[in-house]
């Protein structure tokens, strides 16, 4: 794990609707797999994906939690909304787009060396060093913003006015 503190990443892993109060339990955080890469074309866009490998429907957050090495906060939802969960069904996936500044010359824009990303608060999630993203030595932060989860990774890309 590294240095930083990893705060969840809300992972709400979309199947269709919002869970209902009691339906389905919080997937383990044993039976799910994080991924995360730097869009090729614009090294601030992280694309995440959430991957529920256990044999049974199980719900995560509603939004991925985003966190920052070093930095206080994290990525913000887009759009904001009450928290609440989803129902991610036995090998399904979830994807969310996470813009980490909207303009990297901005001279505000911080330098970080790795972000980490959780399915629910209540997980540890896992941490992605800059080079592992594939933004070279650093990822740029400013004013982070996180995608729901969604069915595609297009849908999440559309989710944050992308693509």
């Amino acid at each position: 794990m590294s240095a930083f503190t990893v705060l969840a990443l809300t992972a709400t892993l979309l199947t269709a609707a919002p869970a209902s109060p009691g339906a389905s339990p919080a997937c383990p955080e044993r039976a799910l797999t994080l991924r995360a890469e730097a869009a090729a074309a614009d090294p601030a866009v992280v694309r995440v994906s959430v991957t529920n490998r256990g044999g049974h429907t199980c719900t995560v957050a509603r939004t991925p939690t985003v966190t920052f090495a070093g930095l206080d906060g994290s990525a913000q939802p887009v759009p904001e909304g009450a928290t609440g969960r989803y129902r991610l069904g036995a090998g399904g996936t979830a994807y969310a787009t996470v813009r980490t500044v909207a303009d990297p010359a901005d001279p505000q824009a911080r330098r970080v060396d790795a972000l980490a990303v959780a399915a629910d608060p209540a997980q540890w999630g896992r941490a992605f060093t800059a080079a592992e993203l594939g933004t070279g030595d650093t990822i740029r932060v400013w004013e982070p913003v996180t995608s729901w989860w969604q069915i595609s990774p297009a849908a999440a890309d559309r989710a944050l006015g992308l693509g």
